[in-house]
């Protein structure tokens, strides 16, 4: 992919706010292990190779399993997810997925046996924004594979 918009291009308002959010995402109560599965998952789902490269380096410096990491594109067959962590994976599908998928009554009655309101709503933001963060990438066409540990997400 060639880069065709640098991040110096982008008004520092924009990127403020998103780094606004990131931070938000950081000091939520769910473990970054989790965050980091769930952008990769999502990541994943839309392709973007930039944010994979990134999120699978974040995960594993963050102390999750490369086994985890490279069978989750088929977490529904895999023995090693637990229950709260696949309603989560569940959730981020569906939400990236909106036109294809209906968010059930039966799955929003796991997350909230899971997850209290304002869980959900953080774990909404959190996919949503990796969604954002996907995109962009794709519109800028960041290079991907260069990514390092701890310089940003």
């Amino acid at each position: 992919m060639k880069e065709r918009i640098k991040f110096s291009e982008i008004s520092n308002e924009l990127i403020h706010v998103l780094m606004q959010t990131e931070t938000y995402i950081k000091k939520s109560q769910f473990p970054i292990q989790l965050i980091e599965m769930i952008k990769f998952r999502v990541s994943q789902i839309n392709g973007c190779a930039y944010c994979l490269d990134m999120h699978f380096k974040e995960a594993i410096h963050h102390g999750e399993s490369e086994k985890r990491l490279y069978s989750l594109s088929a977490w529904k067959e895999c023995p090693y997810y637990s229950e709260k962590e696949r309603i989560t994976l569940e959730f981020a599908e569906t939400l990236t997925l909106i036109s294809e998928n209906h968010l059930s009554d039966d799955q929003f009655e796991k997350l909230q046996a899971h997850y209290t309101v304002q869980e959900i709503a953080d774990l909404t933001l959190i996919i949503n924004q990796i969604n954002l963060w996907n995109r962009y990438m794709k519109i800028l066409g960041t290079e991907p594979g260069n990514h390092k540990v701890l310089q940003g997400s």
